[in-house]
């Protein structure tokens, strides 16, 4: 399957407050074509876990490589967002909306998908997951320029903020 690099892999995680949602996702996840491996991270009925917890180990997934993008569930998915936008090089979004996903794809090149169980109903989350996966970010793109920007910029503060502990 290593021969198919339209096919994603992806980490899924969730507090409590998003667990009913992230087990009919992953399955939904599991069971879909555009998808070569889903790596569950979340609370299950005998591990617990706070939302900064899941959402810094999906960001470190990522960020390491080991995983193309990552689905989070909280009660309003921005709490996840806040959480693993703190890995560096990793963009993480809260959307409820097909408009959003796509621009957090598109133009932002946000491989983070963070989801509020207690915001959104589960139909237009799995639409949303939906069309999540069908987006792919294209290179070249006036946004890759403004990407590039982020990217210095978080570089360079890592830097300073290196410099400045003298390591």
């Amino acid at each position: 399957m290593e021969d198919q690099p339209d096919r994603l892999r992806i980490v899924i995680g969730s507090d409590d407050a998003g667990r009913a949602y992230k087990g009919v996702l992953a399955n939904d996840l599991r069971a879909d074509t555009r998808v070569v491996v889903v790596r569950d991270i979340g609370v299950d009925d005998q591990s617990r876990a706070s939302y900064p917890q899941i959402a810094l180990a999906a960001a470190e997934h990522v960020a390491g490589g080991r995983a193309d993008r990552a689905l989070l569930v909280c009660h309003t998915g921005l709490g996840m967002a806040i959480a693993a936008n703190k890995v560096p090089g990793v963009r993480a979004v809260t959307a409820h909306d097909v408009v959003s996903v796509r621009a957090a794809v598109l133009s932002n090149d946000a491989q983070i998908l963070a989801l509020g169980q207690g915001v959104i109903g589960l139909a237009l989350a799995r639409r949303l997951v939906d069309e999540w996966l069908n987006i792919r970010f294209a290179p070249g793109t006036t946004a890759t320029a403004k990407l590039a920007a982020i990217r210095d910029y978080e570089q360079h503060r890592m830097s300073g903020t290196a410099a400045g502990r003298g390591c």
